[in-house]
């Protein structure tokens, strides 16, 4: 095996550790939404991130104390990913996790509509088929016609469409920090819009509540060390198609901790949505000449 597949392999290993990390968060997020706010279970996601990024951004001797370049852009960008995680949380307070981060999956598929007109990037007809088979599994994943179909699951579509937006945002700056660093940008902006909201529907958090919180926070500082670490070995295009791999995290911690088995239809809109979400990837790095860029690396899961 050649050196360069060792490195590749190196950074696929860290993406998938990073991966089945994040539904960590997801399930300590809706055990919090159990006797707290979403406003306020989505503040302590970002306040406690924040914590376990300081002591990083010290040891690294970070200068953080610095008005960040394109001020705006990562200030849009941070408010598309506290939006996100708002429905998203929101989602799954009353909804299976995994049903609601296959429905976040359709971010792929909305960026590739928006980024003709926000990045400049080609939309050709099999893109556009891509997009309709990926819509089709949507409507199969909320079974609407279902009696098990609950309206809340329709927020998991719109941070789907916030989180394309924050995607497209990610692209559009030019990252001139360090990745910690604008992680550490990406919390300031969520505990500053959600703390008004969450003093509004505050609840005084018990020594369970405080440890799910902080375990959170760790899980989410955590997830992005590793996906960002394998970016250092590894391109955007080499480790996309292993973003999907968080389902199957998240598929097992719900049946160990709600006892949740996913449903025929359920799985069959899974995979609808992750092949056209590959597919449509794809097509836009081959439009794209191969150039793809690793911007993604900044890119957080929820």
């Amino acid at each position: 095996m050649s050196l360069l597949n060792k490195t590749v392999l190196k950074g696929i290993g860290l993406m998938l550790l990073g991966m089945s990390t994040v539904p960590f968060l997801d399930v300590f997020a809706k055990l919090l939404s159990e006797d707290y706010s979403v406003m306020q279970v989505t503040w302590t996601r970002f306040f406690f991130h924040a914590c376990w990024l300081i002591p990083i951004i010290l040891w690294q001797q970070v200068q953080w104390k610095r008005v960040p370049e394109s001020l705006g852009l990562q200030f849009m960008r941070g408010l598309m990913l506290t939006l996100a995680t708002l429905f998203f949380f929101a989602a799954i307070k009353s909804n299976p996790i995994p049903n609601a981060l296959t429905l976040l999956f359709i971010s792929p598929l909305v960026v590739a509509m928006l980024s003709p007109a926000l990045l400049g990037e080609r939309f050709d007809l099999f893109i556009g088929a891509g997009v309709v088979v990926g819509f089709f599994g949507v409507v199969v994943v909320l079974q609407p016609s279902s009696e098990e179909f609950k309206p809340s699951l329709l927020l998991a579509v719109v941070a789907g469409i916030c989180y394309a937006l924050y995607i497209i945002f990610t692209k559009k700056l030019s990252f001139k920090a360090p990745p910690v660093l604008t992680l550490f940008y990406s919390a300031v902006v969520g505990i500053a819009i959600m703390l008004p909201l969450a003093l509004f529907s505050w609840t005084a958090p018990d020594l369970k509540g405080m440890l799910l919180g902080a375990a959170m926070g760790f899980f989410a500082a955590a997830s992005h060390f590793f996906i960002i670490k394998a970016f250092e070995f590894a391109s955007a295009s080499e480790l996309s198609p292993f973003n999907y791999f968080e389902i199957v995290g998240a598929i097992a911690l719900s049946y160990v901790v709600f006892g949740y088995i996913p449903n025929l239809q359920a799985i069959i809109g899974l995979f609808v949505i992750m092949g056209s979400g590959l597919f449509v990837s794809w097509r836009v790095m081959k439009n794209n000449d191969g150039q793809a860029e690793d911007k993604e690396k900044l890119i957080e899961p929820l």
